[in-house]
């Protein structure tokens, strides 16, 4: 927003303005910087790595090429948040172009957020759902340890065997375990 003119226009006070703006940076949006997102991307997954202490993954040509090509109306977080999907999603240490999910965040078909016939245990009771408000993360939180230990159970601890039978690749089995807290 532009600031000045919501001051000349009465929408923002003037004292604040002026105790703010102390220096101005413009600093253009993701979109008009194309060049800077491989760049980005690359430090973006190195922290995520070293956050679940394993491998970096490395983004392929094509991978590349299409964030490039994407107007990222989220900017730079919307950026962190593609990464950090694909790389729980991807197989191997390696994202190409269809582990991205840009823009809604729906996964195309046959990608591997996207599967389901896994041989999981799709039909086992899910925590009971509660009655007025609910908490969806920690409701969906519930469902997912449910269904990690349940996996781990049925495979003694395997956890290869696990994220087979989960239908997810290993690392996204690390990583959900290491954000549940299950290690």
């Amino acid at each position: 927003k532009n600031l000045p003119e919501l001051v000349q226009e009465g929408d923002f006070r003037q004292d604040l303005f002026y105790r703010i703006n102390v220096i101005e940076l413009a600093v253009p949006p993701l979109r008009e910087r194309a060049d800077d997102i491989p760049l980005l991307a690359k430090h973006i997954l190195q922290r995520i790595a070293r956050e679940y202490e394993c491998d970096p993954a490395k983004l392929t040509p094509a991978a590349i090429e299409r964030l490039k090509g994407y107007e990222f109306p989220g900017n730079v977080r919307e950026l962190e948040n593609i990464l950090e999907r694909a790389f729980t999603l991807c197989d191997e240490d390696l994202i190409d172009a269809g582990d991205l999910h840009l823009g809604g965040g729906v996964a195309p078909a046959g990608s591997a957020s996207a599967v389901n016939e896994t041989g999981s245990d799709t039909d086992a009771p899910s925590p009971p759902m509660p009655e007025g408000e609910i908490d969806l993360e920690g409701y969906l939180e519930s469902i997912e340890r449910q269904a990690i230990e349940k996996a781990l159970e049925a495979t003694r601890w395997n956890k290869t065997a696990a994220a087979k039978r989960l239908g997810i690749s290993f690392r996204a089995l690390r990583y959900r375990l290491k954000k549940l807290g299950m290690e």
